[in-house]
Formats: structure tokens, C-alpha cells, sequence
């Protein structure tokens, strides 16, 4: 858990990573996998530290006494076979990420030239899941949703005695700036009896946490809670898209499914199990009255130290506000302590039928959401439903997204005695929809309509 690793004097050669605002100081030093921006080689696995990117490929050999098969598991561009290992290997290789990094180090010569300047790397996908679900573990957005459908009991029965989760899709999961299109779909608007199909025209956004699975279990072999941490390699942010008309017309029976599928952003960067130890917290505390979760979801471990604190948090900047100059505003900011059910608990029960897991699979949380109205992490609640317009800066107003509008989504992990830690950025901006004769390109920084990128895949 805890570690020298962690400590708060430690500093590295790397000098912008010793700065008190930077999100990757060296007791982060988070995975992802990159490549040079305008380059089509195949990506590569780095660290980031402070404004830099510790290219791993290129320092595989002097990492090899210390971590078994570092130049193969380094030299994949993907992080999916390091992912396949045992926790004890993500653990020696950040430790002895750590010493080489660490200021004083004699290692610094040889690492120099395999540093990369963030803002030269385009970011790629970390690791294509081959599964993805999401859940639905804040009580106070299943409280916040709920009550705008069902007023008198926003929660549903089995709510409190199970994580509820669906199966997403994990073929258009991208990453920060990836652009996003308005999705066309069925929908049927108020005063009408039939659906329509066209643009969504209630397009939000969810402030998640992602979980990035590690390891494999066998299909018929459900994983125990005291041991789900081994699968949990690290978190990201992530960002659930939402076309709330479209799913409002498809969702019963069988929940989500276009309304959802479009799209769905994550953070670049995966700040492992190991870096986030600091800041683990017990599970939310349930209130009298609450069932006891049942056996297999139930670990005292878990209940002493399976949260996480992460204060996450979403701003919107709208296209106008862009080309003004006007900087991003804070939509809500909430933490995942405040999560109903712990990751070890949405692993436990995911496998508890016999289902299986594989490396680089992703959980999303649900959207996270706190108590008052600046601690919520969608438009739905922010809006109660399109009902109470949201005010900006400049004088317009939101119900939803409207296209031309980016949102991102920031974290940060501090708790007194150790050093804060961050997660960079989650953003996506919204393009029109195709086929879309209404629409008009999103306008740009410097003012200019310009055709739109092209969408996310």
C-alpha cells in the first residue's frame, strides 16, 4: 500500500514535475501511450511526468533487472500485455520508475534523451478494451435521475442490494480531444404521439471515473472481493455521452443502448492502483435502515479502505465563450468517496455469475454526483430535465449541449501529508450531426467557421 514511493519530499530531475500545480509530480507517474504528433508509427508506452513523457520503449533495457519481460511488455503499442500481469510486476516497474526519475539520480543521463515534450505527443487509446461497462454507483445521481421520473420513490427496489451496471460499447471509446458527433437517432418529443428520427436534441454529458481491469479470470469462476484489487489496474476519467431523448424513447425494457453507444471519452492517462493508495477511503458509510450488503459483496478490507478520494470536476466552454477569450466554466465538482458501491464491489459482482475478465477491460462509475447544486455531474441534474435553464458567462443559456460547445472533465487527488496528484484532461466537442441541414460548423478560437473535423470513429 503506502510506501517510500509516496513520500512528499521526493523530488525529480525533471523539474517541471516538482511544480505544486502540476497533475504528474513523481510520486504519480501514470501510464499511458503516445506517439509523435503528425507521426503514424505505432504508439508507445510512456509515463508522464510533470510536461514531459518518459518513453518506456526506449529505456526497456534498463529496466529489465528490475522487471521481468521489460522489453517485451514495453515494447507492445499497447498497454494490454502489461496488463495481463500480476500487480507485483505494475509495482516493481513503478518503483523503479521512481528511482531513476528521483532527483540525484544516476540514471539520468541515459533517460534524457527519452524524454518527449507532452505537447509534441498525440495521445492514443491506452489499451482497446475488450469490454466495457457501465455502472451506476452514485446514489445521489440514481436519487437526482430517479426523482425526475418518479418523484414519490426515486430509487428503484434493488437499488441498495446490487451495483447495477450495463454492457456499453467499447469500439467508440476515444480519448481527450477527440472530437464528438450529435447523434442522430429515434426520439419523441413533448406534444408528440409518434417518434421521429433526427439529431438529438438532449445531448449531455456524465463526469465518471473509469476502471481499467488487469489480470484474467476463467469464465465459471467468479472473483472474490477480498481479492478484486489484484484485477484493478488503475483509473481514469471518463466521460459517458448521453442523448437523453434517445434514451428516453428506447430504455425500457432492456436499459441503453443508442442513446449511449455513440460515444463515450477517456482521459489518456492511467494513474495506477499503486499511486492512488494514498488516498484510498472507507466505503460509504450506509445509513440506519440500509440493507447489509450480501455476503459476496461484503469484505471488512473493502469496508475499511475500498474508496477512493478524487474530486473530480466539468467545465463547459461554449464556442462563442471561446472565441472571446473566456475561460471554461465549472458546471459541478463531486467526490468518488461518495460512491454507494466500492470498484472491488462492481468486480465481485460482475464475475459473481461466472463471467470472466479480461486484461484492459473498463468499468465506468455512473456519474458522479454530490449533495447541493454545485456538486452535480450532468446536465440532466443540473437542468432537472431541461426545466431551469443553466446561465453562462456571456449570457446564454443551457439546457443541454448545444454543438460547437467542449466540455472537459479534470481531477485531483490531496490529502494532507502527502503530494496532490492529478488525472490531465478529458475533453470532447461537439459536432453537428450528419445530415443535419440546420446545422453550421462550430465556430473556432480565433472566430473563423471552418468545416468540422472529423468525428470520432
Amino acid at each position: 500500500m503506502i510506501d517510500e514511493t509516496h513520500a512528499r519530499g521526493r523530488r525529480s530531475w525533471v523539474a517541471a514535475a516538482n511544480a505544486d500545480d502540476t497533475d504528474f509530480p513523481i510520486q504519480n507517474l501514470p501510464f499511458g501511450v503516445f506517439r509523435p504528433v503528425g507521426s503514424d508509427v505505432a504508439g508507445r508506452i510512456g509515463v508522464a511526468i510533470g510536461d514531459r513523457i518518459l518513453d518506456l520503449a526506449g529505456i526497456a533495457d534498463r529496466l529489465a533487472d528490475a522487471v521481468e519481460d521489460a522489453r517485451t511488455l514495453l515494447a507492445s503499442p499497447s498497454l494490454a500485455p502489461l496488463m495481463a500481469r500480476e500487480p507485483r510486476l505494475w509495482t516493481a516497474l513503478r518503483r523503479a520508475l521512481v528511482r531513476m526519475l528521483e532527483a540525484g539520480s544516476p540514471d539520468r543521463p541515459a533517460l534524457e534523451p527519452h524524454l518527449v515534450a507532452a505537447e509534441t505527443a498525440q495521445m492514443l487509446r491506452p489499451v482497446r478494451p475488450g469490454g466495457f461497462v457501465d455502472f451506476f454507483a452514485s446514489i445521489q445521481h440514481a436519487t437526482n435521475a430517479g426523482s425526475l421520473f418518479r418523484p414519490q420513490s426515486p430509487l428503484l427496489p434493488n437499488y441498495k442490494h446490487v451495483p447495477i451496471g450495463y454492457n456499453g460499447r467499447a469500439s467508440t471509446i476515444g480519448v481527450d480531444g477527440a472530437a464528438v458527433r450529435r447523434p442522430n437517432g429515434q426520439r419523441r418529443r413533448d406534444g408528440e404521439e409518434a417518434p421521429s428520427f433526427g439529431p438529438s436534441l438532449r445531448l449531455d454529458y456524465e463526469m465518471e471515473l473509469g476502471i481499467f481491469l488487469g489480470g484474467a479470470s476463467e469464465i465459471g469462476e467468479p472473483v472474490p472481493i477480498a481479492g478484486a484489487w489484484r484485477h484493478i489496474f488503475g483509473l481514469c476519467l471518463l466521460n459517458d455521452w448521453s442523448a437523453r431523448d434517445i434514451q428516453a424513447w428506447e430504455y425500457q425494457p432492456l436499459g441503453p443502448f443508442l442513446g449511449k453507444s455513440f460515444a463515450t471519452t477517456i482521459s489518456p492517462w492511467i494513474v495506477t492502483a499503486d499511486a492512488l493508495a494514498p488516498f484510498r477511503v472507507p466505503a460509504l458509510a450506509r445509513t440506519a435502515g440500509d440493507p447489509a450488503p450480501l455476503p459476496y459483496l461484503l469484505d471488512p478490507a473493502d469496508q475499511d479502505l475500498g474508496g477512493v478520494d478524487i474530486r473530480a470536476s466539468a467545465w463547459l466552454r461554449t464556442a462563442s465563450m471561446a472565441a472571446a477569450g473566456t475561460p471554461p466554466r465549472r458546471l459541478g465538482q463531486a467526490s468518488s468517496r461518495g460512491l454507494y458501491w466500492t470498484p472491488a464491489q462492481m468486480v465481485a459482482h460482475q464475475t459473481s455469475n461466472g463471467c470472466n475478465l479480461e486484461p484492459g477491460d473498463l468499468y465506468g462509475t455512473g456519474t458522479i454526483s454530490g449533495d447541493g447544486p454545485d456538486a452535480l455531474g450532468s446536465l440532466l441534474e443540473i437542468t432537472r430535465g431541461g426545466s431551469i435553464p443553466l446561465s453562462l458567462p456571456d449570457g446564454q443559456m443551457r439546457t443541454f449541449l448545444e454543438d460547437g460547445d467542449e466540455l472537459t472533465l479534470t481531477a485531483r487527488c490531496e490529502r494532507e501529508g502527502f503530494t496532490p496528484i492529478g488525472f490531465g484532461r478529458c475533453r470532447g466537442t461537439i459536432l453537428p450531426a450528419r445530415g443535419d441541414p440546420h446545422a453550421s460548423p462550430p465556430v473556432t478560437a480565433d472566430g473563423d467557421r471552418r468545416p468540422a473535423p472529423a468525428a470520432l470513429a
